[in-house]
Formats: structure tokens, sequence, C-alpha cells
């Protein structure tokens, strides 16, 4: 569990029941990795938690569903920590890491004075 893997591999780690919240943390702690995750689970409360603990430890976390199931074009991809810069490349996210965004306004109607409340006469 300390290592990023690529390919057909599954792995899996069987634990106690009553030790969940712990094997969650394990999973969160032991890699410096954190590009994918998924949990596959019937009780609500288990996705939940497993989303809060695991919070920082994929880039991209999956309820119910494989790893490599990104929409290419429609959902943002990218990892954290070791995986990458957490760019989430394929979205708007990704955009800003490669240009320095300038805003420019035009007033045609420029403002002939400049009144604020304390300036007015009593």
């Amino acid at each position: 569990m300390e290592e990023e893997i690529f390919g057909p591999v599954l792995t899996v780690y069987v634990y106690p029941d009553d030790r969940f919240e712990e094997t969650l943390m394990l999973c969160d702690r032991t890699s410096p990795y954190a590009l994918t995750g998924s949990i596959f689970a019937r009780d609500r409360s288990a996705l939940v938690k497993a989303c809060q603990v695991l919070r920082y430890a994929a880039g991209n976390f999956y309820y119910n569903d494989k790893c490599s199931g990104a929409m290419v074009g429609l959902q943002p991809f990218g990892g954290a920590r070791a995986s990458g810069t957490n760019d989430k490349a394929g979205g708007s996210y990704n955009l800003m890491r490669w240009i320095s965004p300038r805003t420019v306004k035009e007033n045609y109607l420029p403002p002939a004075d400049f009144p604020y409340p304390y300036m007015r006469n009593k």
C-alpha cells in the first residue's frame, strides 16, 4: 500500500469490520501518492466516512465505481501529493496553471463626481 501502481492490479487488504476507520487512516497515511481511489459500499455512512478520512488521499475519488472511471473532457482529472500537482487536467482549473489572467475594464460613462455619504453637506 505504499507504491503507486499503474496497470490492471487490484490491491486487497482484509480487515476486521470493527477496524474500518483505522484501516481508512492506514490508507490515508501510508503512501505519499494520491492519484485516484474508490470505495464500494452499500452503507451510505461508510461512503461518507471514507470520503472524510480520505479527503487528501486521492485527486479523484469514486463511490461504487472503478478508480479509472474519469470521463475525459467531462470530468477534471489529476492527482494530489506525489501523484501530481492536482491540476485537474480537462477542467478549468488546469487552464489557470498555464495563463496569467488579466482583466481590462472600460467605462463609457465615466463618473463626473465621487460623492460619499460622509462628504455631503448637512
